[in-house]
């Protein structure tokens, strides 16, 4: 293949690749979103993405699709397209560079770089020491926006959380009597499931679970399985009603509790439930959730939804956690001055202790608005 890395072909296949490794969505965290194309004579022949956790990585089931349709002599001399840099360190399954280079690939175009230190460039330099043609950062832009939740977890070792809330236009989450179902449309509330599926966990506060009872499941449209999230619910004091739906489906879908609690007799009923319970440190009368990060992440989980009340909502931005801000804004008016808003807490006391938000888009989903921007964060952190 002599083919211009710039040329129409190679960005229609790159978005191929693009496309393929949204499926895995759901299904691989905390590995990366990850798709293949394999291109001979400007044919697509196969295509891979990595389909769940442990399986087969991209590139390696783009090869095996391949092999079940053609013979092994064809494969080479042709391009592969893949979404994220090949790995090179075996881990659940073997380096996929050795498999590019036993096959007699010629070109390899690569999208994102990656930047697990066991890769990190290191799969590049193989490729291009066996003499094959390498393309790197093509559409990195648009790979890079399918794994900022890898990226980031494997840069820090922490979750990355998402801060989600609906309000009114007022800036409102409930009426002034506590009501709040619904805010927004089935086309947000929609999305938010989608999310759910995405990230690997969701997080509320206890004061959530109290008023509203929720499961905080995963439902999806369109006949499609959705995975449930890891349910984690920050408990200072051990509060969670036992015969809430949390703790009533907790041996169903795994569930954790986040407490400064230590009274075993208090924690036995919850254990008994099926219930997770994380034991941490105190700071300003709460769970030190900054701490809670660090433990999530050593526990393998990679993201977070945090869809707590305004309380949660201001000490978890306050205590430097939250990587992002979801806002759905819906075209509605509640009032009340006692009505509750998305972040309470304590608050700031002079304009230029804010936290800033930076890189905002803005998407209008049905009947409402979702901004969604990145956390800048200023002296507010404690």
């Amino acid at each position: 293949m002599t083919d211009n890395p710039q040329n129409d072909s190679d960005v229609t296949f790159m978005r191929r690749a693009i496309e393929l490794a949204k499926r895995g969505i759901g299904a691989v965290n905390p590995n990366p979103l990850v798709g293949a194309v394999i291109v001979k004579n400007g044919q697509i022949l196969a295509e891979g993405w990595h389909e769940r956790f442990g399986g087969l990585h991209a590139e390696r089931n783009a090869i095996k699709h391949f092999l079940e349709k053609y013979s092994a002599d064809e494969l080479k001399g042709s391009t592969i397209y893949v979404t994220l840099e090949p790995c090179c360190h075996h881990g659940k399954t073997p380096p996929c560079t050795d498999a590019i280079i036993e096959n007699g690939f010629a070109r390899v175009v690569v999208g994102s770089n990656d930047p697990n230190p066991l890769v990190a460039g290191k799969g590049i330099k193989l490729l291009k020491a066996a003499g094959i043609e390498v393309v790197t950062e093509f559409l990195k832009e648009e790979c890079d926006a399918l794994n900022f939740i890898f990226f980031h977890y494997i840069s820090t070792k922490k979750p990355y959380i998402t801060l989600k809330y609906a309000m009114t236009t007022d800036g409102k989450i409930a009426t002034s009597t506590g009501k709040s179902k619904w805010i927004t449309g089935e086309a947000a509330r929609q999305k938010v499931h989608e999310d759910r599926n995405r990230y690997m966990a969701v997080m509320a506060g206890v004061g959530t679970i109290i008023a509203d009872n929720p499961e905080l499941t995963c439902r999806l449209l369109d006949g499609r399985t959705g995975r449930n999230p890891i349910r984690i619910i920050c408990d200072t004091n051990l509060r969670t009603p036992l015969e809430s739906r949390i703790a009533m489906t907790a041996k169903d879908i795994r569930t954790i509790i986040a407490t400064a609690c230590t009274d075993g007799e208090k924690q036995r009923p919850y254990i008994e439930k099926g219930i997770e319970l994380i034991v941490l440190p105190q700071r300003d009368n709460h769970i030190d959730l900054a701490v809670m990060a660090q433990k999530l992440g050593e526990m393998g989980i990679d993201s977070v939804i945090l869809e707590g009340g305004g309380t949660l909502s201001f000490s978890a931005l306050k205590s430097g956690i939250v990587n992002r801000v979801q806002a759905y804004i819906a075209p509605k008016l509640f009032g009340g001055a006692d009505a509750k808003t998305p972040v309470e807490g304590k608050g700031i006391d002079e304009v230029n202790e804010c936290i800033r938000l930076t890189d905002t888009s803005v998407t209008k989903i049905g009947e409402d608005i979702l901004l969604e921007s990145e956390v800048a964060y200023g002296c507010l952190q404690g």
